[in-house]
Order: C-alpha cells, then sequence, then structure tokens
C-alpha cells in the first residue's frame, strides 16, 4: 500500500482524512510540524508527500526546496487561498502538483494518485532495450532514468513525463494545451504559466544541451537529432 506523508499544522485534518485515503488503498500519515516531517521523509518509507503551504517555522515553499535537494519524491501543494502567485512558486521550486483549500478528499487522493502512476516503473520484464537515445541524451521510460552526457540527472515526476512526451515525437511541436491536457488531464486555470514553468526547469537540467526549442505562439519541441544504436 503507497505511504503518503501530510505535513499540514491542523491536526483535526490527518484522521479523517487517513480514513478516506485507506477507501482507496493509500496509507496517509500526518506530521503537524515541518521539522518532523522532514525527518520523517529522510528516514525513508513515503511514496509521496503533501504539504500545506502555511506551516509554522518553516512555510511549505522552503520545506519543498529542502526535499528538493536530495529527493524527487511527489510532491502536492495545499494552498490555503488558492492564489496563482502560491501555485506559479511552488511549481517552480519542483513542486509536482497543487491543489487549493478548501478542497474535496475524493479530488485530493485523485491527484495523488495521479502523481503516483506517473511515478511507477513498468515491470522489469517489459524491458528488452527501450530507451529513448538523442545526441548527448539518453532516457529509459521503464526505469524512468535519464542521463545527459552519461550523467544521471535527478528529475521531478512532471519534469520526466514532459521530457518524455517531447522525446516521444522529437520535432513535433506540442502546444501548451497540448502538454497539459497529456500530463495533467485536469482543471483549467493558472496552466499555460504552470507548463512555462516545468519547461524552464526541465532545460535548466538539461543544459549545456540546447534540447527544448520555443516555438512562439505555438508551443514546444525536443530539438535533439535521434541516435540509434547503443553507441
Amino acid at each position: 500500500m503507497p505511504r503518503i506523508l501530510l505535513i499540514d499544522d491542523d491536526a483535526d485534518l490527518g484522521a479523517p482524512l487517513a480514513a478516506y485515503f485507506a477507501r482507496f488503498e493509500l496509507e496517509l500519515v500526518q506530521a503537524v510540524h515541518p521539522d518532523e516531517g522532514l525527518a520523517r521523509l529522510r528516514a525513508g518509507g513515503f511514496d509521496a508527500a503533501i504539504l500545506d503551504v502555511m506551516l509554522p517555522g518553516m512555510d511549505g515553499f522552503a520545506l519543498c526546496r529542502a526535499i528538493r535537494k536530495d529527493s524527487d519524491l511527489p510532491v502536492l501543494m495545499l494552498t490555503a487561498r488558492g492564489e496563482v502567485m502560491d501555485r506559479v512558486v511552488g511549481l517552480e521550486l519542483g513542486a509536482d502538483d497543487y491543489i487549493p483549500k478548501p478542497f474535496e478528499p475524493r479530488e485530493l487522493v485523485a491527484r495523488v494518485q495521479t502523481v503516483l502512476r506517473r511515478r511507477v516503473a513498468a515491470p522489469a520484464a517489459a524491458v528488452e532495450d527501450g530507451r529513448l537515445r538523442f545526441d548527448g541524451l539518453e532516457i529509459d521510460p521503464v526505469t524512468r532514468s535519464v542521463w545527459r552526457g552519461g550523467e544521471a540527472l535527478d528529475l521531478t515526476g512532471t519534469e520526466f513525463e514532459l521530457l518524455q512526451l517531447l522525446a516521444r515525437e522529437p520535432g513535433r511541436v506540442w502546444s501548451r494545451d497540448d502538454i497539459l491536457n497529456q500530463l495533467r488531464g485536469h482543471e483549467a486555470e493558472l496552466y499555460t504559466r504552470a507548463v512555462d514553468i516545468v519547461v524552464s526547469r526541465l532545460r535548466r537540467k538539461l543544459e549545456p544541451l540546447d534540447a527544448i526549442k520555443t516555438l512562439r505562439n505555438a508551443g514546444y519541441a525536443l530539438a535533439l537529432a535521434p541516435r540509434n544504436g547503443r553507441g
């Protein structure tokens, strides 16, 4: 059963939410202080984290930044006001998704299930080679691994999904709406800006490769030449 850590200082939220998550075979554990939550995450054993933006001592943005220093664990942010800037900042720091408070528990479960599906690798038996190879870049969709010039890269789930989407059809121009429909598939506000943020994060991680081309008023495309074989 996947384990989810909720870091939220509302002590009354955890128990009813955990009972609801259990109906979907998800184990939810709560930490009410960010230091406690960070310690539990570093101890391991969790498959995703849900962070409230408004936390005592360390806000959710700082906590997300701390998690991203050494982990690509899926992170969802809870934003009390649902403000655009809260969401933008969370995405820029590496969050995989966000949901405004108050929220419907079923929607939160659906968001968690989505980021978990992105993270789950296909069975090893399905592997033959199957890697996507380009000049200076290699992608393994099965293990969800990426190498730039032989160096392993640490991508978030959303960054990997975006890269894989572009790599499946190199040269194809994907509009922002196309990308949102493929990667998110729900809700429809903020989202053009959200795509730009994830593209910007991914570009930085792929440097010095000039991997993603922007076509003004059209969208994005992978600009690397495919390479055949294992060499």
